[in-house]
């Protein structure tokens, strides 16, 4: 998948589809960018996309928020950057979800890259002006 530039909010509903299109057949996608680039905005596009009716917000705090599609599906959302150590990812279970067959959604992945599996998206996002660019590596 090409670069994708994203010039205002309004376009993420378009860019979420193109997303759900390219990682059709990936269920782990790692989203990179700094703080306040956009990671949780886009997963939440992406979410509603999916059919998701429930409030998605930033699992800062939690580390995983669980959603569900209309169909049952479920989808993981993680946020790792209040993570001090690699074990407190052991100990929540990482290889339950990122071994399902549910969408994880990861979010400073970066915190636990010896443990993301090996066919996964990334995706990172840079913050250029009011654009945001999402190149996928």
């Amino acid at each position: 998948m090409p670069t994708i530039t994203i010039n205002n909010i309004s376009e993420l509903t378009t860019v979420a589809k193109k997303l759900i299109e390219a990682f059709a057949d990936k269920k782990v996608i790692a989203f990179y960018g700094e703080m306040a680039a956009g990671k949780t905005t886009l997963i939440k596009s992406i979410c509603e996309e999916l059919g998701v009716k429930e409030l998605v917000s930033s699992p800062t705090f939690s580390i995983v928020n669980e959603y569900l599609t209309p169909s049952g599906k479920k989808i993981y959302h993680f946020d790792f950057y209040r993570i001090k150590k690699i074990s407190e990812a052991y100990d929540m279970g990482y290889e339950d979800y990122f071994y399902s067959d549910a969408y994880c959604f990861i979010e400073w992945p970066e915190k636990i890259v010896d443990l993301l599996p090996d066919d996964i998206l990334n995706l990172k996002i840079s913050v250029e002006g009011e654009k945001r660019i999402l190149r996928f590596f």
